[in-house]
């Protein structure tokens, strides 16, 4: 249904909706994922963070334009992420439970999309991609918890507007969709087209 909706839309959006859907934090269990607590020496849980970069956006290799991989000095193709940015993005994705039914509550509603509850969330600065960083954020005074969905919209946006994502998701689109072995020019058509935003 998600897909559905999203069919003709902007994969910005997609993914977002993806990342707060309950149904999506309950199978990679960032549902009622939890700020690290130093003294009781527990960390947030990295399946969504690993699973939205690897699967979702940007897998695992750095590419170019028509998704051949990119190579080091040494001949190596280069990493698009690493254990370091798997934490953080953990981090990113902590404070975030049903809408109905409370931080540690069950909820049978799961039509509803996630929210923010700022008490649980991780509000410090954080680093994403490609030098990107969040700022230190206040847990919001009025119970809104918008804190936590500032973190996670940075997170979203860092991730549409890494490079990778046209090559990426352009080619697996292709696979499902036209042809399993699309030529370097067919994805490089793709990509070009989802970088595009309409005025060049």
């Amino acid at each position: 249904d998600m897909l559905l909706t999203h069919a003709f839309g902007n994969f910005r959006d997609l993914l977002f909706d993806v990342s707060v859907h309950p149904c999506m934090g309950l199978y990679l269990s960032h549902l009622g994922n939890r700020k690290p607590d130093a003294v009781a020496q527990t960390f947030p849980d990295e399946n969504y963070a690993r699973e939205v970069m690897q699967l979702f956006s940007i897998g695992l290799w750095m590419l170019n334009p028509d998704g051949s991989r990119q190579l080091d000095a040494q001949g190596q193709p280069i990493p698009t992420y690493s254990n370091a940015n798997i934490t953080e993005f953990a981090r990113v994705f902590t404070g975030l439970s049903h809408w109905d039914s409370g931080f540690n509550g069950y909820s049978i509603d799961f039509t509803q999309p996630m929210i923010g509850w700022d008490d649980e969330h991780d509000l410090g600065p954080k680093t994403l991609l490609l030098g990107a960083t969040t700022p230190q954020r206040a847990a919001s005074l009025d119970h809104n918890d918008t804190a936590t969905l500032l973190d996670v919209n940075a997170a979203i946006t860092n991730l549409f507007n890494h490079p990778n994502v046209g090559p990426f998701l352009g080619r697996q689109l292709i696979q499902r969709l036209v042809t399993s072995n699309p030529s370097p020019a067919y994805i490089g058509r793709v990509s070009a087209k989802f970088a595009n935003n309409g005025a060049g």
